[in-house]
């Protein structure tokens, strides 16, 4: 080797390589924007590495004990905030930060709260007669009942409004009752069926049960007081019932009744305000509103154990809200209307009908759910007076030839006596309920309606006690056309009437213009007419 190059090699073997492309370190990286110090500081002094930009020592931009990495001038202004060191080199010093600490919400407090404070709130009670069980009685019953009309009247005209008779009369006990009494008796289980019913006093609910527990092979038992008449007791045989007489009352039969029912295991049935009797007794709603769509108004008797009131309601209100419903009670027993002044299923009322006219109307109850029903869907409820309930029979008869007892001419007659102007004009429906009355009491109601109706007139009058006077008399009602009804001659007189009778007429005439007519020409005729009451 020449001298030169010995020189370079002994140079290079001490000082190291003074290329700016000098070689690497198998352990760096080979970045061109990175260079080891050595190539800008020089060597390092012997016995550790330099700690430039350092306080510490430790640590400087890399690990313990290492060499500290210098990044190219040209390139710091890619890495942030830059500071210098010595005047002529630019360092970064980068900074450790953490991930930014997201707070969360605080948990909302709880609130103690007293147990008395915690009850559940009470639940509504399922409907007691819903419209369900009404179209499920219709279906059920509807081959053993009739399906009774609802005809145009024509007493229609005479007041003012479009009325329809519903002729529940018509059913094949004459009363509407039928209806409840076989849904009830269709419900019963097969066992209690064999078993046999069991019922006590007469009434239209008694006839029903007697009738179709026999159709529908159930042993029927009716117990029936000593006053009870023979046509109503041949009535309950010919049904097919077992009828026994005992006691002298209603209530001796009840009691009796109740007592072979427990000691036989019979079933003694009486009217209440069970829902399948009152569905059942809802089905004639039903038909109403399928015969009589339009219908503005419908009156229904309430009475008894108003169930049919309340079944007609609940299945009509169903249908149509808009239609109003009217019950009908007597007015010497208005136990519904008392009842909703006090909010309250009344017990005891302060009055005395005539039980041998309202005998089965007024020997009832009113039920808590027959009540509530009432309250919720009827909308007025109005008394009759007896006198309009006779007139309002006596009007069947002349213009429906309808023989109805007074539970069926209520209805009527709450229109005959004024007390509906409102339904003028309108489609109204009166429920004929029932026509279950012995005919002597028909003719004693008759009467007594052709008398309160001014057309049954009473007179007295001196007539000469000598032939001929009581001739002129009778030709003279002859005459007016007026029906002679009873004579009363009496020649027995006061001294200050010698040769004088006294004669007294009832009289019949066609209406109340004719009477009116009557009583004029009567007394112009003869001055000593006196009109009597009746």
């Amino acid at each position: 080797m020449n001298f030169a190059a010995q020189f370079f090699y002994a140079n290079y073997k001490n000082d190291g390589p003074t290329s700016p492309r000098a070689r690497l370190h198998a352990s760096e990286e080979n970045d061109p924007f990175w260079q080891r110090e050595e190539l800008r500081l020089g060597p390092s002094k012997p016995g550790g590495y330099s700690l430039r930009g350092c306080k510490s020592g430790s640590v400087c931009n890399g690990t313990p004990a290492g060499r500290s990495t210098l990044i190219e001038p040209e390139r710091l202004k890619d890495f942030g905030e830059e500071e210098l060191f010595n005047g002529d080199v630019r360092v970064i010093q980068t900074k450790v930060v953490g991930a930014p600490e997201f707070k969360l919400m605080e948990a909302p407090k709880t609130i103690k709260r007293k147990p008395s404070d915690c009850r559940e709130a009470p639940k509504a009670p399922p409907e007691y007669l819903r419209f369900e069980d009404i179209s499920a009685a219709a279906f059920k019953i509807q081959c053993g009942i009739q399906k009774t009309p609802c005809t145009y009247s024509r007493l229609s005209k005479q007041y003012g409004m479009e009325i329809y008779l519903k002729k529940e009369h018509l059913q094949y006990t004459g009363s509407v009752k039928e209806r409840g009494v076989l849904y009830l008796l269709s419900s019963m289980r097969l066992e209690q069926q064999k078993q046999g019913v069991i019922v006590a006093t007469d009434s239209n609910f008694s006839m029903a049960v007697a009738h179709h527990a026999v159709e529908l092979k159930i042993p029927v038992f009716v117990i029936m007081p000593a006053c009870c008449s023979a046509p109503r007791l041949r009535t309950y045989r010919d049904y097919g019932a077992m009828v026994i007489s005992y006691g002298s009352t209603a209530a001796d039969s009840q009691k009796h009744a109740r007592h072979l029912a427990k000691e036989n295991g019979y079933l003694c049935m009486e009217e209440d305000d069970s829902a399948v009797y009152l569905a059942g007794l809802g089905t004639v709603g039903m038909e109403i509103y399928e015969q009589m769509p339009k219908v503005d108004a419908v009156i229904v008797p309430a009475c008894g154990q108003f169930g049919l009131l309340v079944g007609i309601a609940a299945a009509m209100k169903h249908l149509n809200p808009r239609i109003t419903i009217i019950g009908v009670e007597p007015e010497g027993f208005p136990l519904l209307q008392q009842s909703l002044k006090v909010d309250s299923p009344a017990k005891n009322i302060n009055s005395h009908p005539n039980k041998k006219l309202y005998g089965e109307l007024v020997e009832h109850s009113l039920g808590i759910q027959a009540f509530q029903l009432a309250k919720k869907h009827v909308d007025r409820v109005l008394p009759v007076r007896e006198e309009d309930s006779l007139v309002a029979m006596l009007r069947f008869q002349e213009f429906e030839r309808l023989n109805v007892d007074t539970e069926g001419a209520m209805g009527l007659a709450a229109i005959l006596a004024g007390q509906l102007p409102e339904l003028r004009g309108k489609k109204v429906a009166v429920v004929v309920s029932s026509a279950n009355m012995e005919m002597e009491l028909v003719r004693q109601c008759v009467e007594r309606a052709l008398v309160l109706d001014d057309r049954v007139n009473k007179f007295s009058v001196a007539l000469g006690d000598w032939p001929g006077e009581m001739a002129k008399l009778l030709d003279f009602l002859a005459r007016e056309d007026v029906r002679l009804l009873d004579v009363c001659h009496r020649r027995h007189s006061d001294r200050a009437e010698l040769f004088k009778a006294q004669v007294e007429c009832v009289v019949e005439t066609r209406d109340k213009t004719q009477s009116s007519q009557l009583r004029r020409t009567l007394s112009e005729r003869y001055p000593t007419l006196r009109w009597l009451d009746r």
